[in-house]
């Protein structure tokens, strides 16, 4: 079979594409797939997702050290050179750091990414909390406190996005009106934070602050998450907001 006959085999699509797909066949729940499975959660014909990872795993983009497929070093390499790593990160982590020792519980550090929050990056410690996003997972932006601490100072059409994807409860507490949203959003420039009582999970709630570029524009936020009995915001917000407005001056001082 020629490789146009392939590519109308499995739908029409290219390599290129082929190799989304397998990629998108992993996350935080799926960090390793046998072949049956990732033919099943890319929906690739077996033998094109075969031949697919073969060739990846040659690439170094994937790995497969017994019978499971996994991401691969060289993707690893590759993303560490992103902006949003080599930069953000970079300039933000002493303040995460100073934030957890100040704080005691998990720090992390978000952007927008659609109507999303990847985790940028995120500090534990010794008390873990494996219900957490880990970096490089999402967690959505409209129940989140990272989340609203982005767009509270975004354009509205970023909001109005997130809005219209829909806010489905994750718990009984949250949020799931536009207007509810809002208003929430509405009070974060007044107390410099924002925060999330128990929206994503149950007994955990979290603070958080914008984190502005060079041109007054918030390309992320950092938080801290932890138990409800010890994440207050009027303990821990004026601290979140300190360290927030250190790392912004920080990122935008490299930029």
């Amino acid at each position: 079979m020629s490789p146009t006959e392939r590519d109308r085999a499995s739908g029409g699509i290219g390599g290129i594409d082929r190799a989304a797909v397998i990629l998108s066949a992993f996350d935080a729940a799926h960090r390793e797939l046998t072949l049956a499975a990732l033919v099943q959660r890319s929906g690739l014909p077996r033998s094109t997702a075969h031949r697919t990872a073969d060739k990846m795993i040659r690439l170094g983009w994937l790995d497969k050290p017994d019978d499971r497929y996994r991401i691969g070093n060289r993707l690893f390499e590759i993303s560490s050179l992103a902006p949003i790593r080599h930069e953000l990160r970079e300039a933000v982590l002493p303040f995460l750091q100073d934030l957890h020792h100040a704080a005691r519980t998990t720090v992390q550090l978000g952007v927008l990414d659609g109507t999303q929050i990847l985790v940028v990056d995120r500090i534990s410690g010794h008390r873990p909390m494996p219900m957490l996003s880990q970096p490089g997972g999402t967690i959505p932006a409209y129940c989140s406190a990272l989340g609203r601490a982005i767009l509270a100072y975004s354009d509205p059409s970023k909001v109005e996005a997130v809005l219209s994807a829909g806010l489905p409860p994750r718990t009984p507490r949250t949020l799931t009106s536009s207007v509810a949203v809002l208003r929430e959003l509405a009070a974060i420039p007044d107390q410099g934070w924002a925060i999330d009582r128990e929206e994503g999970n149950i007994g955990v709630s979290c603070v958080a602050a914008p984190i502005f570029g060079p041109l007054g524009e918030s390309v992320a936020a950092l938080s801290v998450t932890g138990p409800s009995k010890l994440v207050r915001a009027d303990r821990i917000g004026p601290a979140v907001r300190l360290a927030a407005a250190a790392a912004s001056r920080a990122y935008s001082t490299r930029r």
